[in-house]
C-alpha cells in the first residue's frame, strides 16, 4: 500500500507559555488569551493556522475542542486569540497546514500575468476543487460541495477569460479553504495550560485583623462575635478581603510570652502560628474564639458586608498538636527521639515543629493537609494566605493547589514568601494566585520603577501577580518607623495604585511605628504574642485617607488592572510619576507620589501625549481625585507640588477629541 503524503510545516515559539509549557500562564475569567507562534515551511505555500483550545477543569465545565483562527502578521508570525469565559483550567495548542488551493491560485495569477499557457495548471486546480468537494460532502456542506464541483467542471473546459476569472475568484478560494486537506497539517507537540482565575485573584484590597483583639480593651480575648462588630469598619475603609491569622487552638508547650519572650505568663495568649493543642489541630477552632458554627456565621456576616474572609494556612505544629502522637511518622526525629523545632537563624521558633515533608509517609501527610484545605473550603473560605510557603517543597504546593483548584477553581492562594527571587517566582509558577513582594523595602525612585516594571511587564507577569503590603505583623519597615503619618500615606498611595492588589495589617491607619529595638523590623508589643487595643473612631486615624484610596480603585477600572502600569518622566528623583489605563483608553489615571515624608517636593512631569492619542496642541481635562478639583491642561508638561500632608496626586484624564486610532500604548 502506497504511503500517504505528509506535511512539513514547522510550529515554534508558541506564546504565551511559561518554561516551554511546563507551567500554566494566568489569566482572568472573561478575558481573551492572545496567542502567537512562528509558523513556516519550505517553499512559498500559503499557510493556515488555528488555535485549538478547551476547558478541562472543573470537570462539570469541561468542553470539547474548539478552534479560533490565527492571522499572518508578517515574518512567519501568526497571531490569534481565544476566550476563557469561565473560572478554571484550559489547554491550548496550535495547528497549521498549507492551503493547497490558495497556493495554487497565487501561482496561477503570476503565470497568467506572465502570459504563460496554463491548461495543465487548470487541470491541477480542478483536481484540488474535486478533493475539497469530497471533504465538503463528508462535512455535510452540500452547498459548498455543489459549488466546488461545478467550478471544477468549468476549469476542465480549459483556458478562457471566464474560466480564469472563476479560478481566481476570491469567494471560490474562500469556499475551497473551508474544506482543507488537514492530513497535511502539523500540530504543535504539546498542549499549553492557562488557568483563568476569578477577578479577585487580580484585584483585591486586604485588611489583616486578629479576631482575638476585637474585644478592644487589650485584656479580654475577642471572639468571632466581637469580630463581627468590626465588619462595618473594614467595609467603611473599603477593603474587600479580611485576612485572619490562624484561628486554631494554640499550644502550651514552649508558648511565647509578650515580645517573643521564651517564658510565657499564665495569661499570655501565645502565637497563633503555634498550631495545635488538646482541643484540636488544623481543623479546629480556638475555643476562646468560639465554635465552628460561630466561624461560619462570621464568614456569612462578612459576605453581607461585601467582604471575603481569608484564612492563614500555616502548615506547622506546636509540640502539643494531636498529630505529634497520632502520626509520629509525619515528623523527623533526631537521634535522641526529640523533634527539632523550627528555625530561621538567627530566629528560632521553640513553639513550632515542622513536618517531614519528603519522608516515607509523605503521601498520607500530603493527603491530610489537602483535607485541611478542603475542610475550610467547606466552611465557606475561598481565599488562603499561605505562611512561609518557601520553607515547604515546591512539588507539594504544585500538587496541592492543582488538586484544590481542579474541583474549586475559585480558591485563591496568596504566597507569603519574602525570599530569594527565583524561589518566589517558582512558587507562582506552581499555582499561587498572588505573591507578596519586595515592595515593602523598595523606597527610591529607580528601584521602584525597575522592580514594578519587572513585576507587571516582564516575563513574570504571565504567571506572578504581586500583592503590595506596606507592613505586616512581622515587618515594620524603617521608612514607617521614622517617616510619621506622611510615610504611611505615601506608602499606602503607592501600594494601592502601583498594583491591582494591596493590603495592610491592622494598626496601619493608626501609624503604629515603634520597633522592638533600634534597627529591628519587629513591633514593640507585637500582636503576634498579645492582645491589642485600637480605637476605630480615633480622629487622628488615616482611615478616611485609606477609604479614599480604595474608593478611587473601585471607581477607576484602570486601577483594577495589573499589567497596565507605565512610568513617566519626572525631573525630581523624589517624585514618582506613572499611569494606568484600560485597553480602550476610556479610563486613564495619572499618578504622582512624593517619596519624601519630610519636605514638600515639586516636579515637572513629562506626559506621553501621543501614546494617549492627545495632540500636542490639544486641551484636555484632568480631575484630581483627592481634592476633587478640575483643570485644563495643554502640552506634554505638567507641574506638581506635593507635601508631607498630601504626598500623592491622582488625576483622571479626559480627552475631549476622539481618534480613529486605537488606544494601544499600554497593551
Amino acid at each position: 500500500m502506497a504511503e500517504r503524503r505528509i506535511g512539513s510545516t514547522i510550529i515554534e515559539n508558541v506564546q504565551p507559555s511559561v518554561d516551554g509549557g511546563r507551567h500554566p500562564v494566568k489569566r482572568i475569567a472573561g478575558e481573551d488569551v492572545r496567542v502567537c507562534a512562528d509558523i513556516f515551511k519550505e517553499g512559498h505555500d500559503e499557510l493556515v493556522a488555528v488555535i485549538r483550545w478547551r476547558q478541562v477543569t472543573p470537570l462539570r465545565a469541561r468542553t470539547d475542542w474548539a478552534e479560533a483562527p490565527m492571522v499572518h502578521t508578517g515574518n512567519d508570525t501568526f497571531e490569534g486569540s481565544f476566550p476563557v469565559h469561565l473560572n478554571g483550567r484550559y489547554v491550548f495548542t496550535v495547528e497549521a497546514w498549507p492551503d493547497l488551493f490558495a497556493t495554487w491560485t497565487k501561482e496561477l495569477a503570476r503565470k497568467v500575468e506572465a502570459g504563460r499557457e496554463v491548461g495543465s495548471e487548470l487541470l491541477e486546480g480542478a483536481a484540488l476543487l474535486e478533493d475539497a468537494a469530497a471533504r465538503a460532502h463528508a462535512a455535510k456542506a452540500d452547498g459548498d460541495r455543489a459549488r466546488l464541483e461545478a467550478a471544477a467542471a468549468r476549469l476542465r473546459e480549459g483556458p478562457s477569460p471566464g474560466v480564469l476569472a472563476l479560478a481566481l475568484d476570491d469567494s471560490l478560494r474562500a469556499t475551497a479553504s473551508r474544506h482543507p486537506d488537514r492530513s497535511l497539517g502539523t500540530r504543535y507537540d504539546r498542549e499549553l495550560e492557562v488557568f483563568a482565575d476569578r477577578v479577585k485573584a487580580r484585584t483585591s484590597a486586604w485588611y489583616e485583623l486578629f479576631p482575638r483583639s476585637t474585644a478592644n480593651d487589650g485584656r479580654t480575648h475577642g471572639t468571632f462575635q466581637t469580630a463581627e462588630r468590626w465588619l462595618p469598619y473594614v467595609q467603611r475603609l473599603g477593603f474587600d478581603v479580611l485576612y485572619l491569622p490562624p484561628i486554631h487552638p494554640i499550644g502550651r508547650t514552649a508558648r511565647k510570652g509578650k515580645n517573643n519572650a521564651l517564658i510565657a505568663g499564665p495569661d499570655d495568649v501565645g502565637s497563633p502560628w503555634a498550631i495545635g493543642a488538646k482541643e484540636g489541630g488544623h481543623k479546629a477552632v480556638h475555643p476562646q474564639l468560639g465554635t465552628l458554627e460561630d466561624f461560619r456565621h462570621f464568614v456569612d456576616a462578612a459576605r453581607a458586608h461585601g467582604i471575603e474572609v481569608a484564612l492563614d494556612l500555616a502548615f506547622q505544629c506546636s509540640p502539643d498538636h494531636p498529630w505529634i502522637t497520632e502520626h509520629p511518622e509525619w515528623f523527623q526525629h533526631r537521634p535522641d527521639g526529640t523533634i527539632k523545632t523550627a528555625e530561621n537563624p538567627p530566629k528560632r521558633y521553640e513553639d513550632i515543629v515542622n513536618f517531614d515533608w519528603l519522608g516515607p509517609a509523605r503521601s498520607s501527610l500530603w493527603e491530610a493537609l489537602l483535607d485541611v484545605v478542603l475542610h475550610w473550603v467547606a466552611q465557606g473560605v475561598r481565599i488562603f494566605r499561605v505562611d512561609n510557603p518557601h520553607t515547604k517543597p515546591l512539588p507539594f504546593w504544585e500538587w496541592l493547589i492543582r488538586r484544590v483548584q481542579d474541583e474549586h477553581p475559585d480558591v485563591i492562594f496568596l504566597a507569603e514568601a519574602f525570599t530569594r527571587p527565583k524561589v518566589m517566582k517558582a512558587l507562582a509558577k506552581r499555582g499561587f494566585s498572588q505573591s507578596y513582594t519586595y515592595f515593602t523595602w523598595r523606597n527610591f525612585k529607580r528601584e521602584l520603577e525597575e522592580y514594578l516594571t519587572e513585576l507587571t511587564q516582564g516575563p513574570a507577569a504571565e504567571y506572578m501577580r504581586g500583592n503590595l503590603w506596606p507592613n505586616t505583623p512581622d515587618i515594620l519597615p524603617e521608612v514607617l518607623q521614622h517617616g510619621g503619618p506622611p510615610a504611611f500615606k505615601l506608602r499606602a498611595a503607592l501600594a494601592a495604585t502601583l498594583s491591582s492588589s494591596w493590603g495592610i495589617y491592622a494598626g496601619y491607619e493608626h501609624c503604629e511605628n515603634v520597633p522592638l529595638r533600634p534597627g529591628s523590623e519587629e513591633y514593640l508589643d507585637s500582636e503576634k504574642y498579645q492582645l491589642k487595643q485600637r480605637d476605630p473612631d480615633d480622629p487622628q486615624s488615616l482611615g478616611p485617607y485609606l477609604s479614599a484610596l480604595n474608593r478611587f480603585r473601585r471607581e477607576n477600572p484602570a486601577l483594577k488592572l495589573y499589567r497596565d502600569l507605565r512610568f513617566f518622566e519626572s525631573d525630581n528623583d523624589r517624585v514618582l510619576c506613572y499611569g494606568k489605563a484600560t485597553p480602550d483608553g476610556a479610563n486613564l489615571v495619572l499618578c504622582a507620589v512624593s517619596l519624601d515624608p519630610f519636605e514638600p517636593e515639586e516636579a515637572t512631569l513629562t506626559l506621553p501625549l501621543s501614546a494617549w492619542r492627545i495632540a500636542a496642541d490639544e486641551v484636555f481635562e484632568v480631575h484630581e481625585l483627592f481634592t476633587d478639583t478640575r483643570a485644563l491642561w495643554q502640552g506634554p508638561r505638567a507641574h506638581v507640588r506635593l507635601t508631607p500632608e498630601q504626598p500623592a496626586a491622582l488625576w483622571r484624564v479626559t480627552r475631549f477629541r476622539t481618534s480613529e486610532q486605537s488606544f494601544d500604548y499600554f497593551y
